[in-house]
C-alpha cells in the first residue's frame, strides 16, 4: 500500500490502519454483531498479516479496555514496523462497562506515561484527544492541543490531534494540530468541511467508522466495501481509514477493495 505522509510530521502511513478496539473490550460497543475477544495467537496473526499486507498504523486508546497493554507485549521486536496512535481523555472501565473522561494537564501526562509503559516504548507516533462530543471546549478550556504540542516538543510523541465529533471541533482541532479523526462514510458525511480543511491546509485526516462499524456491510443491494472505500478515497483529504477488524477474511478483503479503489483514482 503507498504510504503518505501526515501533514509536515515525516510520518508516511498506509491508507488502512487496523483499529484495536475487539482486542481489548467487548463491552459498550456499537457492532452489528457480537465478537468474541480474540487470544494472543490470534491477535499475532493478525498483526503479521496486517503487516504483510502493506499496513503500518495500528490504532489503540486507554478507553479500548486492555488493548493497549496487550499490544505492548506483542510489538516487541517490531516496534520500527509499526506507527502506534493513542489517546487521552476517554477512560473505559472493564468491570462496569462504561467510560469515563478527564482533560486535565495533569491527567493527560498521566495517561501519556501510562500509554508508554503499557506499549513498551520511548514513544507514541500519533496522541489524540478522546472527545465527548464538546470539542471546541475541551480544546479551549483545557489547552489540551497545547499540553499535546508540549509532548511533542519533548519527543514523547511525534504527532498531535483530536477524534472529534463536531465540524467546528474538528476544524479548531486541524488549525491547532497536526490532525483530526473524524466521522465519514456513505450514510455521514456532516463533517466534509473538515475533510476539505485537511486538503486545503496540508492537514492529517484519519477516519473512524469509514465502514459505520460494519452496518455498512449489511447493505446488500451492491458491494458496499468497495462503494465505502471508493467514496472516502475520492476525497482528497483522507490520509488513512481506521478499520477495527478481528476476522482475518475481512481484512484482506478490506485492503483489496481499498487497493481498488486507488488504483482507479491513479488512472
Amino acid at each position: 500500500m503507498i504510504k503518505h505522509e501526515l501533514a509536515q510530521t515525516g510520518l508516511k502511513i498506509s491508507p488502512i490502519g487496523l483499529g484495536t478496539v475487539k482486542i481489548g473490550r467487548d463491552k459498550g460497543v456499537k457492532y452489528p454483531t457480537g465478537f468474541t475477544i480474540p487470544d494472543d495467537k490470534a491477535v499475532l496473526d493478525l498483526i503479521a498479516q496486517a503487516k504483510d499486507l502493506g499496513i503500518n498504523l495500528i490504532d489503540t486508546a486507554p478507553a479500548y479496555g486492555n488493548s493497549e497493554e496487550r499490544l505492548g507485549p506483542l510489538l516487541q521486536g517490531q516496534r520500527n514496523d509499526w506507527l502506534i496512535c493513542s489517546k487521552v481523555g476517554e477512560e473505559f472501565d472493564n468491570s462496569t462497562g462504561e467510560s469515563g473522561f478527564n482533560f486535565t494537564p495533569e491527567h493527560v501526562q498521566y495517561s501519556v506515561e501510562r500509554s508508554l509503559k503499557r506499549l513498551h516504548t520511548d514513544y507514541i507516533d500519533m496522541l489524540l484527544v478522546h472527545s465527548d462530543g464538546n470539542d471546541v471546549e475541551i480544546i479551549r478550556k483545557y489547552g489540551i492541543l497545547d499540553v499535546l504540542e508540549a509532548l511533542k516538543q519533548s519527543g514523547k510523541i511525534r504527532a498531535t490531534g483530536m477524534s472529534t465529533k463536531t465540524v467546528e471541533g474538528g476544524l479548531l482541532a486541524l488549525e491547532k494540530s497536526d490532525c483530526a479523526m473524524v466521522t465519514y462514510n456513505l450514510n455521514h458525511r456532516d463533517e466534509e468541511a473538515v475533510l476539505d480543511y485537511a486538503a486545503q491546509n496540508n492537514k492529517g485526516i484519519l477516519l473512524k467508522k469509514a465502514l459505520a462499524s460494519g452496518h455498512i456491510c449489511l447493505d446488500q443491494t451492491q458491494d458496499p466495501i468497495q462503494a465505502s472505500f471508493d467514496f472516502i478515497y475520492a476525497h482528497p483529504g483522507v490520509t488513512s481509514a481506521i478499520i477495527g477488524t478481528i476476522n482475518p477474511k475481512h481484512l484482506a478483503s478490506n485492503v483489496n477493495a481499498a487497493n481498488s479503489a486507488l488504483s482507479k483514482l491513479a488512472i
